[in-house]
C-alpha cells in the first residue's frame, strides 16, 4: 500500500476532527448565546463538504488495508463524535504503518 493512502486519510481525519470541534463551539454560541447564526451556517457547511472527503479517504484506505465491515464502519462513524477521530486516528496509523513499510521494503526488493 502507498504511503499518500494512509497520509491523506490522517489529514483528513485531523481536519474533521478539528472541524467538528469548532462546528460544536458555534453550535454552543448559536444556542446558547444566541450568536454567531451565520458562522455557524459556514463552519456546518465547510464541516460537511471535508466529512464527505474524509468518508472517501478512510473507506479507500479500509479496502487497501482490507478492513472488516465493523472496522470500516467504526473509521468511518467516528469521524462524527466530538474527540474520537484523534484516537482512533492513532490507531489506525499504528496498525496500517506495518503494512505501508511492508509494502517499500517489497518494492525496493
Amino acid at each position: 500500500m502507498k504511503r499518500s493512502v494512509l497520509t491523506r486519510y490522517r489529514v483528513m481525519a485531523y481536519v474533521t476532527a478539528v472541524m467538528l470541534l469548532i462546528l460544536c463551539a458555534c453550535m454552543v454560541a448559536k444556542y446558547g448565546f444566541d450568536t454567531g447564526a451565520g458562522l455557524t451556517f459556514a463552519v456546518s457547511q465547510a464541516h460537511g463538504v471535508l466529512f464527505m472527503i474524509y468518508l472517501v479517504f478512510a473507506f479507500d484506505l479500509g479496502s487497501k488495508a482490507k478492513w472488516s465491515f465493523g472496522k470500516l464502519l467504526w473509521v468511518l462513524v467516528s469521524g462524527t463524535i466530538p474527540l474520537a477521530a484523534f484516537f482512533v486516528e492513532r490507531k489506525v496509523r499504528a496498525e496500517v504503518e506495518p503494512l505501508v513499510s511492508d509494502s517499500l521494503a517489497t518494492a525496493k526488493a
